[in-house]
């Protein structure tokens, strides 16, 4: 955003925000702002997995001299146990990590759907499906690279977010592979994503994208492909 003041100074504006369920929030506590806040162009909009990758994106985005706005899982506040280094380590922005390689379908998320994701991952194995694996990190600027290369090698992307699938970020990810690998997909890409409605307590458990309709998903494009 530099532009906007003729390069006579930075914007160095960082901020914290609490986003997606906690379990017991329901209503008023669980919305997903994402693909709010990736509208704005200029604006770098990260969302960690868990703390170690939280350290070192926090550090790279403090430091970063675009405005940052650094979203935090709050379920990961009590549920996420991981070993944090010490030392200063930064995460480099707008830049995706394949945390399981595979050779038969792409799965991409980010945030704590990513802690759902894997564990999916592992049931598709029981089935013999070997799932590449990718946490986007940032949001806006995203990593198309990383997520073309891999849908390249496998032929198939499921995408999965708890925010509502309608205008969910998770459609431009689908838009931009759709465009980029085209000839080299072998099923249409699927979507598991939150429904199109706010959601209280007692339905939270219905509307988030849990392990089974990833799970389902993941099948459904390898059958499509066979």
């Amino acid at each position: 955003m530099v532009y906007n003041f003729v390069l006579h100074f930075e914007v160095l504006i960082f901020s914290r925000m609490i986003t997606l369920q906690v379990g017991h929030g329901g209503l008023y506590h669980s919305q997903s702002p994402e693909s709010y806040l990736a509208h704005t162009p200029g604006l770098v909009v990260v969302m960690p997995r868990g703390p170690r990758c939280a350290k070192g994106l926090l550090l790279s985005s403090i430091r970063s001299k675009d405005p940052v706005v650094f979203l935090e899982p709050k379920i990961l506040y009590r549920s996420a146990v991981e070993e944090v280094p010490d030392a200063d380590y930064e995460i480099p922005l707008g830049k995706a990590e394949v945390i399981r390689e595979g050779a038969d379908v792409t799965i991409v998320g980010w945030g704590s759907q990513l802690r759902t994701l894997q564990n999916a991952c592992e049931l598709a194995s029981k089935d013999g499906i070997s799932c590449e694996l990718i946490d986007l990190r940032t949001i806006l600027p995203w990593d198309s690279e990383t997520i073309i290369k891999s849908v390249r090698k496998t032929g198939k992307l499921v995408v999965s977010h708890e925010a509502p699938i309608t205008c969910g970020f998770g459609a431009e990810v689908v838009a931009t592979l759709q465009q980029e690998c085209f000839f080299y997909l072998e099923a249409p890409i699927q979507r598991v994503c939150g429904f199109d409605t706010p959601f209280n307590l007692v339905f939270e458990k219905y509307y988030l994208p849990d392990e089974k309709k990833n799970l389902d998903a993941i099948r459904m494009v390898m059958d499509l492909s066979r």
